[in-house]
């Protein structure tokens, strides 16, 4: 049946991709088109009707879209049910502590995995405190969680703070449960740049590079930034900030607008957030008997993951989710 199952899963999966694609691509579209009739409008003497065929093919192509996600939720049900066999459980605590790069995300996509593959554990409570991190790792932690979420109910716990990346990653979970002065948000993205053209010239250090495009080099400390390539780094933080957005509001079930209203990149108390970036005010307790409701058990045998600790440092040009009193600490630039 499993195997049935996740086949059945596997392409309308494939189908809400597609049809996501396609009623985003009808609806630049449809904009694009306004646009030229903006900029060209009609002489006197043409007729010219505006008319909008694409608006009642991408509204049906929502309603197909939500009817495919709920297909898949019932599909995620009827393999979380094939997990639960007694009246007691088997708990995992995942511990995502401190900030992220490829190191602590490597260690955390482990257990994820191994998570995914043991049969006795039915359930995954998420202890968030982390800053948030580099936006590579952190996206990849999301969509592993996300395809352990179809098999585990994932429950994530802010004990203090979940801020940007971390925040990001909590919105893979079913439910988040904070303590109410946790701290939770700081949705956006930052660039950090070294320009150290000046450090050089004072210490007469001289560098010579030899490339094969202009943008071979963007973002090296031995030199400012040119307006264009500006341009393409703002076009980079926009395109994951979108991505940002969209995890948010379906981790969230929120429009994008809704979203948008906590996107300016500060954080908030949980208890001043009850109800939108977070489900519920709790300690611990309360998100193990969250996630026990979840997995339909009664009692839980926790099992807490032991994760390395490691050092994270920001010592190149480097695209963050994390707020920027949090990366100042973790700069470090050698001269």
């Amino acid at each position: 049946m499993r195997a049935e199952v996740w086949k059945y899963l596997s392409l309308i999966l494939t189908l809400v991709l597609s049809l996501s694609i396609v009623s985003n691509a009808l609806l630049y579209m449809q904009m694009g088109e306004l646009e030229k009739y903006k900029e060209m409008p009609p002489s006197v003497n043409e007729t010219t009707t505006i008319v909008s065929p694409t608006q009642e093919n991408i509204t049906i192509l929502k309603l197909q879209i939500e009817r495919l996600k709920r297909e898949v939720s019932f599909l995620r049900s009827l393999l979380e049910s094939e997990n639960v066999t007694t009246a007691n459980a088997t708990i995992a605590v995942l511990p995502i502590i401190g900030p992220i790069d490829s190191s602590s995300a490597l260690g955390i996509i482990k257990a994820i995995r191994e998570i995914r593959g043991n049969d006795t554990i039915k359930g995954v409570l998420l202890w968030i405190e982390s800053p948030g991190g580099y936006v590579g790792p952190v996206r990849e932690i999301y969509n592993e969680l996300k395809k352990l979420g179809y098999l585990k109910p994932i429950v994530a716990y802010v004990s203090g703070y979940a801020y940007s990346g971390a925040y990001y990653i909590a919105c893979a979970a079913r439910e988040i449960i904070a303590e109410p002065l946790s701290e939770v948000g700081s949705i956006g993205v930052i660039y950090v740049h070294f320009n150290a053209e000046e450090y050089y010239k004072m210490n007469g250090i001289e560098v010579e590079v030899f490339k094969t495009g202009p943008y071979k080099d963007m973002g090296a400390d031995w030199r400012g930034l040119t307006p264009e390539e500006r341009d393409i780094i703002k076009n980079e933080i926009q395109t994951y900030f979108n991505d940002f957005l969209e995890v948010v509001s379906e981790g969230r079930n929120m429009t994008i607008n809704e979203t948008k209203k906590f996107a300016t990149g500060r954080a908030w108390f949980a208890k001043d957030v009850n109800g939108t970036l977070v489900d519920k005010l709790g300690d611990f307790d309360v998100a193990l008997k969250e996630l026990l409701k979840l997995i339909g058990a009664k009692k839980a045998n926790v099992i807490i993951l032991n994760m390395e600790d490691n050092e994270f440092e920001i010592g190149t040009t480097s695209m963050l989710y994390m707020p920027a009193s949090q990366a100042y600490g973790y700069i470090r630039w050698r001269g």
